[in-house]
């Protein structure tokens, strides 16, 4: 796929004057402005945007149509949530460890470095009070969130060396987010976060030695392979990566109960087929990345995996112990529910994964 098809350039030139306007309501029908962060047709994640608008559209029957502006249509890729917290959109496409910055909590409903797994992140929130405390954190902006997809376990990243030891990682350039981010600037690389379309730049620039985004199918389309042929698998930083749809909750509130049944219920009905595209499709992209652009397939020395570890268990205890009482609250809470969960994922998923792929040959 050529990257340039879909990747939009950042600024408000390309929104008309009509999207700037206030939202139409008229004869009972409403029409809600959807920022992301994503590329238009970005596979996985900007077509799972879209297809989101269009299934709340569709539901309601066109009594609460939903138009999407891609990164940088409407505002810049990382002021989605701004947006809907200062009223210029009314629901942002995004993931939460974006906004950080605003409650370190926020990384939680993202994905956690040696955390949970997409099906126990979703467990966690739907069952286990996860929902609840992010509500908590999120009534101090206005904004309610709901999981809106899932990437499954991510790559670990493009390099343009290899990773011999942690020696290799000292002052490495590298682009990855959230609480992940922390954990490799625990081993020694310089951190920086920036949007799916301007990672392909500043690798071929040299602006960054390494970048991690998902994995094989955005990886493909973003054409990292074009500059860096090491990468690395699987990511123990970003184990099932979530995705997130905010809404302006005043507004979100106001709607009929049916209306909010269709946006709640479209999420999690997103959250599931977002990952399904990705299980499908991963596994596809990587092989055209292996034998039409010789990709080097790699796992991370276990050295930097086990340090990773550490640094994960240091971070988590700092979290633990901070004095925001909503992201200790959160903290406590992800620690609880992954120790109920990972006794079944590890003895039993993982035990039969692991028996899988030693006997079962077709």
């Amino acid at each position: 796929m050529d990257r340039r098809s879909f990747i939009t350039k950042a600024g408000l030139a390309g929104a008309s004057a009509a999207a700037l306007s206030t939202p139409a309501i008229a004869q009972g029908n409403i029409t809600w402005r959807m920022v992301t962060t994503w590329p238009k047709n970005f596979p996985g994640l900007g077509v799972g945007a879209q297809r989101m608008a269009d299934r709340i559209t569709a539901a309601s029957g066109g009594r609460l149509t939903v138009q999407v502006f891609s990164a940088g249509e409407l505002v810049p890729p990382l002021q989605a949530l701004d947006a809907v917290i200062d009223g210029t959109a009314e629901m942002s496409h995004s993931a939460a460890y974006y906004w950080q910055n605003k409650s370190p909590a926020l990384s939680f409903f993202t994905g956690v470095p040696y955390g949970m797994t997409s099906r126990e992140l979703a467990s966690w929130v739907r069952f286990m009070g996860g929902q609840e405390i992010w509500d908590e954190i999120y009534d101090q902006f206005g904004v309610q969130g709901f999981l809106s997809g899932d990437t499954g376990t991510q790559a670990g990243g493009w390099f343009r060396e290899p990773l011999n030891g942690l020696a290799d990682v000292e002052g490495l350039r590298f682009r990855t987010p959230g609480l992940g981010g922390r954990v490799w600037e625990k081993l020694g690389a310089t951190v920086t976060n920036m949007a799916a379309g301007e990672i392909f730049q500043a690798l071929q620039s040299g602006t960054l030695d390494a970048a991690e985004f998902v994995g094989p199918y955005n990886d493909l389309a973003l054409g990292f392979y074009q500059v860096a042929k090491n990468y690395y698998f699987p990511s123990f930083v970003e184990p099932g990566l979530a995705t997130e749809l905010v809404v302006d909750k005043a507004k979100y509130q106001e709607l009929p109960d049916d209306l909010q049944a269709i946006i709640r219920d479209v999420s999690q009905a997103e959250y599931d087929q977002v990952a399904c595209d990705f299980y499908a499709n991963d596994p596809r992209a990587l092989q055209t990345l292996i034998n039409e652009h010789g990709v080097n397939v790699q796992q991370f020395p276990e050295e930097i995996v086990e340090a990773g570890a550490t640094a994960a268990t240091e971070i988590m205890q700092e979290l633990r112990d901070s004095d925001d009482p909503l992201t200790k609250k959160t903290t406590d809470s992800f620690i609880e529910a992954l120790n109920i969960m990972r006794a079944r994922s590890e003895s039993t998923d993982g035990a039969f994964v692991n028996a899988r792929a030693k006997y079962f040959k077709i």
